[in-house]
């Protein structure tokens, strides 16, 4: 019997999760909820409203997998699972290693996992006088919730104390930005590490590169991510295992020791700085734009690893199998973003095929047979190639193909990975 499933979110990264799930020869119907306007059988119920998604997922027989951070938070898994539902992802417990910063890094600290030394705040003045009295650069973190906004790297003291005033006192995060956390900031090479568990083990997926600031070179305001690719040299077969090990199963062990099953996607953001991986931070779902181009790398049958999470049987099965090729995803956004962009602008081109390369819709919608703008985020143009400088050169060609008025986006996403 073939199994339906839920999607919920309406992003990249859900069009990717659908579009991989639904080449399962094990899997039916694939619904999004919401879903956006390149995703089919779209339900409108929107991320927030649980029992709703639950009645839906009920009434389909469906497995449900969440995309999203927000619903995660909100303990989506924890009232499916009371209810007898499939769903994959972590508790509200377990989410916490995203959802509350502070509590992650609390985390990190008693079970040893490498990260950058912080001090915890919700005073302006006290986290003022700490920024003077260190003599090293600081990162200003939001504790809750930010879509990926609430980082702000420092290279001065007068930068620290606007962060600072900006989230403590000018409240730019709302409740999410009610306590802070000042970090010393490690300069070294990011990345991501991404692996799927069911509480008991953890698989890796294929390593990858974000991109967070919104122009070339790394400049700007950060995003939620303005392109990836996969995978990324940064992270070599050494550190890879170190990682694995010191990082991902430490987590899903002390997790369990503290009697929390991690089962879903664990993400860490890496900075590597002379060989050695610290965490940056945590997210407990897949990335995004990271998962388009994992995902089109991936050889196996992503059902069944999701399956086996829910199941506790992960360690059944053998290791993700990658094609060798190179992925690279370039975000196309909205001129404006990551403030304030227009909407409803139609876009054009989308109808060109291409065999490297798969255009994964976010902030789309469609109306009486178009395709409009509908976020900041809009389409993520993801491309292989049988090296990176071929993923690379696929992508940007898709994307002169693609128009609409304020169509943006970086032109040098994974160039750095060329020179590692």
């Amino acid at each position: 019997m073939l199994i339906d499933i839920l999607i919920v979110g309406s992003g990249g990264r859900e069009h990717a999760l659908g579009w991989k799930l639904a080449q399962s020869p094990k899997v039916g119907t694939v619904y999004h909820a919401p879903g956006n306007g390149g995703t089919l059988n779209n339900v409108e119920i929107e991320v927030h409203e649980i029992e709703k998604l639950a009645q839906f997922a009920s009434e389909k027989k469906c497995l449900t997998v969440v995309g999203p951070e927000v619903p995660l938070a909100a303990g989506i898994v924890d009232t499916f699972t009371k209810k007898g539902l499939a769903i994959f992802g972590p508790t509200k417990d377990a989410a916490r290693l995203e959802s509350s910063k502070i509590w992650a890094k609390n985390f990190m600290k008693r079970n040893g996992i490498p990260t950058a030394r912080f001090e915890i705040f919700d005073d302006a003045a006290k986290a003022i006088e700490y920024v003077n009295s260190v003599d090293y650069s600081l990162v200003v973190k939001a504790d809750g919730l930010a879509a990926g906004k609430g980082v702000i790297v420092c290279n001065d003291k007068p930068e620290a104390v606007s962060a600072i005033n900006k989230i403590l006192v000018e409240k730019s995060f709302g409740a999410s930005g009610a306590k802070i956390i000042l970090e010393e900031r490690i300069d070294g090479v990011e990345a991501s590490y991404i692996a799927i568990s069911d509480g008991n083990v953890a698989y890796p997926m294929a390593t990858s590169q974000d991109h967070k600031r919104i122009y070339d070179g790394d400049k700007g305001p950060n995003t939620g991510g303005m392109g990836a690719y996969s995978p990324t040299g940064v992270i070599n077969a050494i550190l890879a295992k170190d990682i694995q090990k010191n990082v991902i199963e430490k987590t899903v062990s002390s997790m369990k020791k503290e009697g929390i099953l991690f089962c879903g996607f664990l993400y860490a953001g890496i900075m590597v700085k002379d060989g050695k991986p610290f965490v940056l931070e945590f997210n407990a779902r897949m990335g995004d734009p990271e998962c388009q181009p994992i995902l089109m790398r991936m050889e196996s049958d992503l059902f069944d690893y999701i399956q086996a999470s829910i199941d506790g049987t992960l360690s059944h099965l053998p290791p993700i199998s990658w094609r060798r090729q190179s992925a690279v995803c370039v975000v196309l956004a909205s001129k404006g973003y990551p403030e304030s962009y227009p909407k409803n602008e139609e876009i054009l081109g989308l109808d060109v095929q291409d065999q490297d390369s798969y255009v994964f819709h976010a902030g789309t919608k469609r109306v009486d047979g178009k395709v409009l703008t509908n976020g900041g985020r809009v389409l993520g143009v993801t491309a292989t190639g049988d090296t990176l400088q071929d993923a690379i050169s696929h992508a940007y060609g898709r994307i002169a193909k693609i128009s609409w008025p304020g169509k943006y986006c970086r032109t040098d996403i994974g160039k750095k990975g060329l020179t590692l």
